[in-house]
């Protein structure tokens, strides 16, 4: 399960808003109640809950030339006791983790919920402090259930947040399907006017049929339809599931220096997924 594109910041289709509007003029629906929910309330250092959660690893790149390699041991993925989960990003150096460029001088994680828990529609979010730095790419988003037979970006990519340090303000949410994927995507931006990782946000869909609207603590900043594709095929009507991770390198955040602040950890307060009166779970 790779995220295997390479985002092209500058050729993203976007819409960049620094006003916005009001958790009032969301598509929000009449009733909503939580069908999946993590709040890593554990015990400091324990791991996920593997009935929920599977590991990818490897230093492949991911399509995008990152440099991190993914593991699946506590020392990057874990509760740190004060109700987060902690994706620690560490400098390893001399290692035995083989990437794509070599030996690997990054470690950190990518979980997901492939074959455990899939959704289709409803209110998705997450309270989450990403961390700053030049090369950081923490990322919130969810691939479609066909990845393994229709391969990517026929399955569709809804990119929930994406953050890049070396945009600090700036916080993205993202389409990627086919005709419109990596540097050729669909999405939009919020600037928040100050470093987005000062503080812990909201980063949330409102997704139904033929609509996705992006947020952030309660704050429409973006939102898409089929006529948003230009024509090609909308690919949001199935389940997807969900993926949690921080990347580091590639041409979309850049490459860390020695401004780069390590180890960086993305903090995640919970993940809540909802159902309304417009669609039911899947999964």
């Amino acid at each position: 399960m790779h995220k295997s594109r390479i985002l092209a910041a500058a050729a993203i289709v976007a819409v960049s808003v620094t006003g916005g509007l009001t958790a009032a003029s969301r598509n929000d629906h009449a009733s909503a109640a939580v069908v999946w929910n993590e709040e890593f309330n554990g015990p400091a250092g324990t791991g996920v809950d593997s009935a929920r959660w599977n590991f990818d690893t490897g230093g492949s790149g991911n399509g995008n030339n990152e440099l991190q390699y993914y593991t699946n041991g506590t020392s990057n993925v874990a509760q740190d006791g004060q109700g987060n989960l902690v994706i620690s990003l560490r400098q390893e150096n001399p290692n035995n983790f083989q990437c794509w460029y070599g030996r690997c001088t990054y470690t950190s994680g990518r979980i997901q919920t492939a074959g455990k828990f899939t959704q289709l529609y409803g209110p998705i979010e997450a309270r989450a402090k990403v961390p700053g730095g030049n090369g950081l790419w923490p990322a919130f988003w969810m691939l479609g259930d066909n990845l393994g037979s229709v391969g990517w970006p026929a399955s569709g990519e809804i990119d929930i947040m994406e953050f890049v340090g070396r945009t600090p303000n700036t916080v993205y949410g993202t389409l990627h399907g086919p005709g419109y994927s990596g540097g050729n995507s669909v999405g939009g931006t919020r600037n928040l006017g100050a470093p987005v990782s000062n503080a812990f946000h909201v980063f949330a869909i409102d997704w139904s049929p033929d609509l996705v609207v992006w947020t952030i603590d309660g704050s429409e900043y973006f939102r898409a339809t089929p006529a948003s594709v230009r024509g090609n095929p909308w690919v949001y009507d199935h389940p997807f599931f969900i993926i949690l991770n921080l990347a580091i390198g590639g041409p979309f955040p850049g490459n860390p220096d020695a401004s780069t602040p390590l180890p960086a950890q993305l903090l995640i307060d919970y993940v809540h997924v909802s159902t309304s009166d417009t669609a039911g779970p899947v999964g």
